[in-house]
């Protein structure tokens, strides 16, 4: 039975609710893969193996962030023609996606691979560790259109209103991950390079099954590639160019706030980096949100249904209140705990929950942020999302972030951030209400 929804007609809250935790589990499972990476390498190679997958990791996270971003434009566009009800245009950029994503990954595999010592030496890596990092690396570049491929099928069911099939690609994947990572480390003795077989065999085998699947069931109108139109092509570096440096500038931004983390020592850097953790996985629900919203709102964009646009905003500003608030509240009262999952000193521990528990307050306006961006994205206005993210992390978060801990000391990192967000989500609603994004018109040269 097909798990399509069309989100242009009917109830809006129950959809959106029942549209983005499959969206949230499919995040959380993607984020195992590299901790399951880390996980055996530390406990059967050592440290200096382990340090290899984490400065590999930070290049492989960027090359990923990347994906995202291209994913976004094709959930936009897809979804508009998904709402517009039009088979054929829907046909036209699927093949138009598949043609420059293959490009694209393959271009980068291959070059990444040829270029991964560079890379790793361009971050400072220790010579100690160049060796099984470049090989790790390596490997994992040439499985880069894996990556891309199974996270394209999830983007192309989702645009369809189908959010659950996907669980089914990425758990196999992790699944497969956890199996083979210690069998190739260990049983077979490949060391670092088996790690990463590992993962690109999992991810492999996720991508053909996902393939497989979608054909046989005719749940997207996949055909064979064929050379696209140069206005399909147009659109898609249109809108992925801005869409991949969103990612860029967002991870460019929380490097730049743990310049700030690492003036106070030691025990700041590894309570903030504890927080971190925990806060990845605390911003999954606004970030499943924020993606489901993009899909929701493109459909009726794309046929022309405004009204229904800002339903789903307010439903969903809503429902992220009342999540975000709900997560908030746990972590005030259990942020010890959760930083002690990670380290155990004690001032670490103490800077770690106190950082949470002022943080945790906020969250649900960092949620608005995602809900809102992902409103205005769905109306191809990437560009403008862009400057939104270069406002939020480059304006407020990492200034203010200076600012406080200048005048507050430490506690000022968790004060900067927290009042960074609430500027931040001020700043999207302004857009958001004031904006020119809802003249963008994606296909009018069609």
């Amino acid at each position: 039975m097909s798990q399509q929804q069309d989100f242009t007609q009917g109830n809006i809250l129950k959809p959106l609710i029942i549209f983005s935790w499959p969206i949230m589990l499919t995040n959380l499972l993607q984020t195992s893969f590299q901790f399951t990476d880390s996980l055996w390498v530390g406990n059967l190679l050592g440290e200096t193996a382990l340090g290899a997958v984490a400065v590999s990791s930070t290049i492989i996270f960027t090359m990923l962030s990347f994906v995202i971003g291209l994913n976004n434009a094709s959930l936009t566009i897809l979804s508009q023609q998904k709402g517009k009800d039009n088979d054929e245009g829907l046909r036209r950029y699927l093949n138009a996606f598949v043609v420059v994503l293959s490009i694209l990954s393959l271009s980068l595999g291959v070059a990444g691979s040829f270029f991964a010592e560079e890379l790793l030496r361009l971050l400072g890596t220790p010579e100690g560790m160049m060796a099984p990092a470049t090989a790790y690396l390596q490997i994992n570049f040439l499985g880069m259109i894996f990556l891309f491929g199974y996270n394209f099928i999830a983007t192309t069911l989702r645009a369809m209103g189908d959010s659950k099939t996907p669980i089914r690609f990425v758990f196999i994947a992790v699944l497969l991950n956890i199996v083979l990572d210690p069998l190739l480390i260990a049983g077979l003795d490949m060391g670092i390079e088996g790690a990463a077989y590992a993962t690109i065999l999992s991810q492999g085998s996720a991508f053909l099954y996902g393939l497989f699947f979608v054909l046989r069931r005719g749940l997207a109108p996949f055909t064979m590639p064929s050379l696209p139109k140069k206005i399909e092509v147009g659109l898609i570096l249109r809108l992925g160019i801005p869409s991949g440096l969103q990612m860029a500038v967002i991870s460019g931004g929380v490097a730049a706030i743990m310049s700030v983390v690492t003036t106070f020592g030691e025990d700041v850097v590894a309570g903030f980096s504890a927080a971190q953790r925990l806060d990845s996985l605390i911003m999954l629900p606004a970030m499943a949100l924020g993606t489901a919203v993009n899909s929701m709102a493109g459909q009726n964009i794309g046929v022309g249904n405004w009204a229904r646009v800002n339903v789903i905003t307010k439903y969903a500003v809503m429902y992220n209140f009342a999540v975000m608030i709900g997560i908030g509240l746990f972590i005030v009262i259990f942020a010890e705990y959760g930083i002690q999952m990670f380290i155990q000193d004690e001032e670490a521990v103490e800077f770690g929950t106190r950082y949470l528990q002022i943080v945790a307050l906020c969250y649900p306006f960092l949620g608005i942020n995602f809900v809102l961006n992902g409103i205005v994205r769905a109306s191809g206005a990437m560009y403008q999302v862009l400057v939104l993210n270069i406002i939020s992390f480059w304006v407020l978060r990492y200034p203010l972030t200076s600012l406080f801990s200048g005048l507050f000391g430490d506690t000022g990192i968790a004060l900067g951030m927290g009042v960074s967000f609430m500027l931040g989500s001020l700043a999207a609603y302004l857009y958001y209400r004031f904006g020119k994004w809802r003249e963008k018109e994606l296909f009018k040269e069609e």
